[in-house]
């Protein structure tokens, strides 16, 4: 693992985080291990970020998205300032590029939560500030680099280890495959027939693991997907925008439900992680959700950490 003068090494300042896939394996472990550092000792960052300010918008509802980033820039000394698409102009017609060349006049970053990854892309284009990605129908980076730091805190390391994501091949299991991989660290995916991940996204993932010498399954059987698991990983079977394939994605996805039977094929001091909002008695068991092996809360509090480490990184002068 890096030194932390290594971390410093590493210049990020004034690019975006659209994906993990746009910065080297050094960069994301950099991002990690200074996530580390910021939760431990919170008060060597409180000026950091200080004066500077945030724009948050927000196309998607979200908790964590939002109070995570505005208690991070609050906790770096800045602001985050809420702006949602229902009260901006681009919600009007606006164009997305219109609204990135503006606000690069006022603010030091945005963060955007959004539908179609194009969407970011235009905006990151168009701005002159960084633009940090706080979830697309792709990727979602940030909740990557949080579940990063959760393994960190319990396992001191990656490699050896085994990641099994159990459910839909969404944006959260497309960050968390190349994030898992990129840190060397195994990863299975187990989804039912048509809601496989991105085969691009695969393959990327694919050549990565060949340089990390991390393992990559795909496997449309849970039970066998947990094996020798350290930590399982599922998502919500519906997310927003898919309502109308609700009953559909019930009936496809129930057999992959994360409960204490399947728990049990998993390896001895296992973890339960869920990038929430959680639907127990779906995706879950409640006896999952709420045991001992459930580390869900932490994860979520490590959102602030993990973002706190790429504003720093992104935004500081």
């Amino acid at each position: 693992m890096m030194t932390m003068e290594q971390i410093k090494e590493q210049n990020m300042r004034g690019r975006d985080m659209l994906k993990l896939l746009d910065f080297s394996i050094e960069e994301v472990q950099a991002l990690v291990l200074l996530a580390h550092d910021m939760k431990k000792k919170k008060e060597n960052y409180t000026d950091a970020l200080k004066g500077q300010i945030l724009g948050m918008i927000f196309e998607k509802h979200s908790t964590r998205t939002r109070v995570s980033f505005e208690a991070a820039m609050l906790q770096l000394g800045g602001h985050g300032m809420f702006l949602s698409s229902d009260n901006l102009q681009v919600g009007r017609g606006e164009t997305i590029e219109d609204t990135g060349k503006v606000l690069s006049g006022y603010l030091d970053g945005i963060m955007i939560r959004t539908h179609g990854h194009d969407r970011i892309e235009m905006l990151a284009d168009a701005a002159s500030i960084p633009v940090i990605n706080g979830l697309t129908d792709l990727y979602h980076p940030c909740q990557a680099l949080a579940d990063l730091l959760t393994v960190y805190e319990f396992k001191g390391g990656f490699k050896g280890y085994k990641m099994v994501y159990i459910g839909d091949g969404n944006n959260v299991a497309h960050s968390l495959m190349i994030g898992a991989v990129m840190m060397g660290m195994d990863f299975t995916l187990s989804a039912p027939k048509g809601y496989e991940a991105d085969a691009d996204i695969i393959q990327k993932s694919k050549e990565i693991a060949a340089q990390t010498g991390a393992v990559l399954e795909f496997t449309e059987d849970p039970v066998l997907a947990v094996k020798g698991a350290d930590f399982i990983y599922t998502d919500v079977w519906t997310s927003m925008g898919q309502e109308e394939e609700t009953a559909l994605r019930l009936k496809a996805f129930g057999p992959y439900q994360v409960n204490e039977t399947l728990f049990a094929e998993a390896n001895e001091g296992c973890k339960f992680m869920h990038c929430l909002p959680a639907h127990r008695g779906e995706e879950v068991s409640a006896g999952v959700m709420d045991g001992d092996s459930s580390v869900v809360f932490q994860q979520a509090e490590n959102r602030m950490h993990a973002q706190k480490a790429v504003l720093y990184s992104l935004m500081k002068k």
